[in-house]
């Protein structure tokens, strides 16, 4: 990893919007980098953790990648730079797929056929709507 990417930071906000109509509850990934970022996410549905991919953030672009109700306080979050090397510092492993992908559980990715990879946990302290910013320093 190249230590412009190492030095990642990460800031997470919550998104405050002011318009009339029923707001709408999301989570989204801001990518404040000069590099396109493929972004992944974890979260529970149904009783189970499961993680879904990819959405492709350029440079300065945000990406929602979540476009219903938060059920969670906690989503977690894995990107990584066009070349595949993870871009964010997390602890939580999870399975992620090669192509755009939906998986159900993290246990045994490799005899599942997919990839582990440690995600990023971010508390959006049960906001309706988050935004998590990804930036190089």
């Amino acid at each position: 990893m190249s230590a412009r990417l190492a030095r990642a930071q990460f800031l997470a906000l919550p998104m405050v919007l002011l318009l009339q109509g029923p707001a709408r509850a999301e989570f989204s990934v801001c990518n404040q980098s000069l590099d396109v970022l493929n972004v992944a996410i974890g979260y529970e549905e149904d009783g189970e953790f499961q993680t879904e991919g990819w959405w492709s953030v350029g440079a300065n672009r945000c990406a929602e990648v979540i476009r219903k109700p938060l059920a969670s306080r906690y989503v977690y979050v894995y990107a990584e730079d066009v070349f595949g090397q993870p871009v964010t510092a997390g602890s939580i492993p999870s399975c992620i797929g090669t192509r755009r992908f939906l998986i159900r559980g993290t246990k045994q990715c490799w005899l599942r056929g997919y990839k582990q990879a440690d995600f990023l946990e971010v508390d959006t302290r049960e906001q309706e709507r988050w935004t998590l910013f990804l930036r190089n320093d």
